[in-house]
């Protein structure tokens, strides 16, 4: 099936927000992101061809008629990637509201063992919040990572971050998070210090004489981006001597994995995540096994 108009249509230019989703929140490789790319432009090769340019034209039935085209095509561990593909992508044009749930809802996807993810440990952790410096982005910088590692919150979730969803006082976030759900979510001393140190005087520098809502603001004085983040973490996390796989998601593992490993009830933890279901949370049990048993064979006399 060939291409009748190369111009990016509606779904190619939401594909170039998903990719950055994908990289930035998810961590994903470029190797992984690529795949995604290539099966995904065929996927918007099929829709355009078949005269569907636009959001309206994600359905169910016509994923259904693009999956039976390739049947015959691919094989099945390529189909499998290629549903994997498509269903992530209308997963995230339904958080951005750009479609409802009908366009995955039907289709089943390949059930794919979960993956551990990568943490960081506590000590890692404390040499990464030390490295910014003491000027105005480096009390910025500080200020999003420690508010990050306190809370938990995505990358999207910190960027988007309103001043008014802040209680200093009581030391709360109000965060929007998927599905437009709200949750409040406390946040530590350390976090809250940092955090009125930028408000008292890096931020008013970065801003000048305009006016934001946004909490965190780049070095013009404009929200900062999710990828603005992420290069900021990953130039801290260089310069700490962190692994190369740090991305802004590794906080919020790390965040998960420090608090059940502190004893934290796994619920308690889930609804500070904004995990809809605790089958999501449950994955940071099975990674504070593994460190339980490290510890066991490390330091036991007979491990």
């Amino acid at each position: 099936m060939k291409r009748n108009d190369d111009s990016p249509g509606p779904l190619e230019t939401a594909a170039s927000a998903y990719y950055d989703h994908m990289r930035v929140e998810k961590g994903l490789s470029e190797s992984t992101l690529k795949a995604y790319e290539h099966d995904l432009n065929e996927y918007f090769i099929f829709m355009k061809a078949s005269g569907r340019n636009g959001f309206d034209g994600v359905t169910l039935e016509s994923t259904i008629a693009y999956l039976a085209y390739e049947e015959g095509r691919k094989s099945p561990e390529s189909r499998a990637r290629l549903l994997s593909a498509i269903k992530g992508f209308h997963r995230f044009l339904c958080d951005e509201g750009a479609v409802d749930r009908q366009g995955s809802q039907g289709l089943s996807a390949p059930r794919i063992r979960r993956k551990i993810p990568f943490v960081l440990a506590q000590h890692e952790i404390e040499r990464l919040l030390e490295q910014p410096d003491n000027g105005v982005l480096g009390v910025r910088d500080r200020a999003l990572l420690e508010l990050d590692y306190s809370t938990g919150m995505r990358v999207s979730e910190l960027c988007g971050l309103a001043l008014g969803s802040v209680d200093r006082d009581e030391r709360l976030v109000r965060v929007r998070g998927k599905g437009d759900k709200e949750r409040v979510v406390p946040f530590g001393r350390a976090a809250a210090a940092s955090l009125d140190r930028y408000l008292a005087g890096s931020r008013p520098a970065l801003l000048g004489n305009r006016s934001s809502p946004y909490v965190f603001l780049n070095y013009a004085g404009t929200p900062l981006s999710r990828v603005g983040f992420w290069k900021i973490l990953r130039k801290h996390a260089a310069d700490s001597g962190l692994p190369g796989r740090v991305t802004p998601h590794t906080l919020r593992h790390s965040f998960a994995t420090h608090l059940i490993e502190g004893g934290a009830d796994l619920r308690a933890v889930q609804e500070l995540l904004g995990h809809s279901s605790i089958a999501t949370t449950q994955i940071y049990t099975k990674l504070d096994m593994d460190y339980l048993l490290e510890v066991h064979r490390t330091f036991h006399p007979r491990g």
